[in-house]
């Protein structure tokens, strides 16, 4: 019997000498997700060596590395993915077979991305903040979306959802590596931004110094997803700041290395 397509991609990446991180997670077997990692690239120095950059490599003076990092995680998909120009809103980009070229070439402002379309890849870049993908348990929708503080307490996980415009029962998602609840000191104002609109937020907020405090992000996400009817959450659980042989982070090299989650919908079998 053939391995399922997620260890058998997992066995791919091993083979390589990747460790990019598959999703353990209740989406369908049509369904495709991974995360990388800083292995496998050509970058050097302080974003070394898998960097996937920004919204356009072409803004970067190394971006001959990028372009090159971005090849090498394009051969484990079925096309070139999406990507966004994130900004830390609540915006959510549908891409479908029509327009998906034209946002490969000029990337949508958003923070957001969700497809019906079949072998169209969907990807977030993140280096702190939460990348959180979602499938429908029929494999009929995917999207990942990109949701630092601002906008997870902005609702762009919410958005998510209803973008998607399936059963909340019927969605399952996957947290995957972001700044853990021991690294991330915010100020009063962050706590405020939550509570304001569920008091309760407030558990996910504890004392550190003075009137700083250490949030988590991770246990944000799950709270809200849940308010919205998803509770078939999995992933969290590493932490960017504190596994810098592994994953890039803003808040400890202060660089412009970023990671990327990928999700993406293969056709129903037999067709």
């Amino acid at each position: 019997m053939s391995a399922d397509p997620a260890t058998a991609l997992a066995a791919r990446f091993a083979a390589d000498g990747l460790d990019w991180i598959v999703p353990a997670w209740a989406a369908p077997t049509t369904v495709g997700a991974f995360f990388t990692t800083r292995r496998g690239g050509v970058s050097i120095g302080a974003t070394a060596s898998l960097d996937v950059g920004g919204a356009s490599p072409r803004d970067r003076s190394d971006a001959e590395a990028i372009e090159e990092n971005r090849r090498r995680v394009a051969r484990f998909l079925p096309a070139a993915p999406v990507y966004a120009q994130q900004v830390h809103g609540v915006a959510v980009a549908a891409i479908d077979a029509a327009n998906a070229g034209a946002a490969r070439a000029s990337p949508p402002v958003a923070d957001a991305l969700v497809t019906r379309a079949p072998g169209v890849p969907l990807a977030v870049r993140v280096a702190d903040c939460l990348p959180v993908l979602f499938a429908d348990l029929e494999g009929t929708v995917v999207a990942a979306a990109h949701a630092g503080w601002r906008g997870l307490a902005a609702g762009v996980l919410e958005a998510t959802v209803a973008a998607m415009d399936a059963a909340p029962s019927r969605i399952v998602a996957w947290i995957g590596p972001a700044i853990g609840p021991t690294s991330f000191e915010v100020g009063p104002e962050v706590r405020a931004a939550f509570v304001a609109d569920d008091p309760s937020a407030v558990v996910h907020f504890a004392a550190h110094r003075g009137d700083r405090l250490l949030a988590d992000l991770a246990g944000l996400a799950r709270r809200r997803l849940a308010r919205v009817g998803i509770d078939n959450v999995t992933g969290d659980g590493w932490c960017t700041v504190t596994g810098a042989q592994r994953f890039h982070s803003w808040r400890r090299d202060r660089s412009p290395g970023r990671m990327a989650a990928l999700i993406w919908r293969d056709a129903p079998r037999g067709r």
